[in-house]
């Protein structure tokens, strides 16, 4: 099925539906602005152009959030600038650290009262920013706090962006343990089904890429997109001449049990998603990375495990393995060590690269949606 999912129509009963509900938009920004347009507000004003690319370099390139630092511009039109290409976008609603300090996860409220979450994450040689594209989500994955919660909205380009420039503003200023830094990946993990807010995503994904002043210069190998299968939305990914790393959370490599664990599956099947996982592969030159949540008893068994390598032997993957991170009254738990050991070497076994993820934040709600849902 190839229809479009941003496409508002009349959800036939029971059906899975990926239309957002209808919010007030958020404010435009200059992050959701293509360089021209950005002039375009400039001159509007009755400004000349290139205050727009002064303005974009504050934001992107010198992280500034306070008008009144921008010597470059006369002080008197900063206000009028700034309310034009620099609105607030999202308020900190709470903040907490693990790991000493290093693992840092933020609950902000848009402009509307909806909650997102993210995460910066800080490791000896990397630091990622894991970030939401939905408030909430629309997919139903039973063992997901976000999914528990439903779908709020979509987020636009800029909100998106906003929050790894916020990770990077910490960095920079010294805020994180390790001295200052700068975020160097950043994944598509938080809140919501990222290929669902298709045009949002790929443009923040240009504005994380695009050098300066129209963006914040990354590289697009550091940058991850995850999706639980939205099959004509990665084949469109794949054309974007946007090198990504594609993470599909799969989580059972049977059907049977995909369509009760990722209910989108009874839409595409595994086969279908699969195959389209391995076109982005050989599309893009870029390794697909198979997220597997272990739940205890539901998806750990060995038989699965190696039904799992019988379906990636030989393909350009690699399998992340995740121990569920419980949420709050849920019947959903992590595996047993010994199960996920085995499940480990099973993988192996079959010639299937396999890392179990370092599970950071436990202590304070790691699973996303967790410090959204107890707001």
């Amino acid at each position: 099925m190839t229809q479009d999912l941003e496409t508002p129509r009349t959800p036939k009963p029971g059906e899975l539906t990926f239309e957002a509900p209808r919010r007030g938009k958020p404010p435009r920004h200059l992050a959701d602005m293509t360089a021209a347009e950005r002039r375009e507000a400039v001159t509007a004003l009755g400004l000349p152009a290139f205050r727009a690319d002064q303005v974009s370099r504050h934001y992107f390139s010198r992280l500034s959030a306070d008008a009144e630092g921008w010597t470059d511009i006369p002080a008197a039109q900063r206000a009028d600038i700034a309310k034009v290409l620099t609105p607030t976008l999202m308020t900190p609603v709470r903040e907490m650290t693990a790991d000493a300090g290093t693992t840092r996860k933020t609950l902000w409220r848009l402009h509307d009262g909806a909650l997102v979450e993210s995460v910066l994450m800080r490791y000896t040689d990397r630091v990622t920013m894991c970030v939401s594209s939905q408030a909430g989500c629309g997919m139903n994955c039973p063992f997901c706090a976000t999914g528990q919660a439903g779908l709020t909205r979509n987020m636009s380009t800029a909100e998106i962006v906003e929050q790894v420039v916020s990770g990077a503003r910490q960095l920079a200023a010294g805020e994180v343990p390790g001295g200052e830094g700068r975020v160097s990946n950043v994944v598509f993990m938080g809140m919501g089904e990222p290929l669902a807010n298709y045009n949002a995503v790929v443009g923040a994904l240009h504005r994380l890429t695009d050098d300066a002043p129209a963006g914040l210069g990354m590289s697009a190998r550091g940058i991850t997109v995850s999706t639980v299968g939205l099959v004509p939305r990665i084949q469109q990914l794949a054309q974007e001449g946007l090198p990504v790393t594609l993470a599909l959370s799969l989580h059972a490599p049977d059907d049977e049990l995909r369509d009760t664990l990722v209910p989108v599956n009874t839409r595409w099947k595994v086969d279908e998603v699969l195959a389209a996982a391995w076109d982005y592969a050989r599309i893009t030159k870029r390794r697909v990375s198979i997220e597997y949540a272990l739940i205890k008893d539901v998806n750990d068994q060995a038989w699965r495990a190696e039904l799992l390598a019988k379906r990636l032997r030989n393909k350009l993957v690699h399998v992340n393995l995740i121990p569920l991170n419980p949420t709050p009254g849920s019947k959903w738990t992590a595996s047993r060590p010994e199960d996920e050991r085995e499940f480990v070497r099973r993988l192996e076994a079959g010639g299937v690269a396999v890392t179990v993820r370092d599970t950071r934040g436990r202590e304070i709600d790691g699973a996303c949606g967790q410090l959204a849902a107890a707001e």
